[in-house]
């Protein structure tokens, strides 16, 4: 059985996600930690529940979502694993930081590049990545098709998408990373989002202002 838990992180309240099953192997996906109470809270749980993190995954590279890279790349003694497509928002991030009033710690020396045709796994659970631009070059979902869960990053929100006014942000692309890589998951599939609460594909499929499905 796969558990998931919400850390809602740094100033954006972006949402950092710590995934396990019950071999008590798990990854982290995103790094908003960004305080060092931020960091003492993340380690606690993982430690707390015996978690041993197997992998450090990005939905993007956007700044809120890489704070704490550096910091859980040394603590865990992992790379940070991210698209390709994604490593040009990491040569702004120092100015992105400066422009929000925030501080950005820097980068962990191993960044590790991964891809919709890697294969996934820790413990038990297998899962798989989606390439889903639109939002930002680079963007990944991961689905974890036995638990029918999927974390989105800034794609999807309840009720909302991600914002297309970025560099790299398209809509019309958004729209069809949802429709295509989404909306085609079961209706009952729980979107786990970079920033708010969880909803469903079919809510989304139904009620979304933004993408119909």
């Amino acid at each position: 059985m796969l558990n998931i838990k919400a850390f809602p992180f740094n100033p954006f309240a972006m949402n950092t996600y710590v995934l396990w099953d019950e071999t008590r192997e798990g990854v982290i996906i995103d790094a908003g930690n960004y305080t060092n109470e931020e960091n003492a809270q993340l380690l606690d749980f993982v430690t707390e529940n015996q978690i041993n993190i197997t992998a450090l995954l990005l939905t993007h590279n956007h700044i809120d979502h890489i704070l704490g890279i550096k910091f859980l790349s040394e603590r865990f003694h992992l790379p940070i694993q991210t698209h390709a497509a994604a490593d040009f928002l990491f040569k702004v991030a120092q100015s992105s930081a400066i422009a929000y009033g925030i501080t950005f710690a820097g980068f962990p020396e191993d960044i590790a590049h991964l891809s919709e045709a890697d294969n996934f796994r820790f413990g038990k659970t297998v899962f798989q990545a989606f390439y889903t631009p639109g939002h930002a070059d680079g963007s990944l979902c991961y689905y974890f098709p036995k638990d029918k869960i999927v974390v989105v990053g800034d794609v999807l929100f309840n009720g909302s998408i991600g914002r297309t006014d970025l560099p790299t942000g398209d809509f019309d692309i958004l729209e069809k990373s949802i429709k295509e890589k989404l909306y085609t998951l079961d209706d009952e599939v729980i979107v786990y989002p970079g920033h708010g609460p969880e909803t469903t594909i079919g809510f989304e499929k139904k009620y979304n202002p933004f993408v119909a499905g």
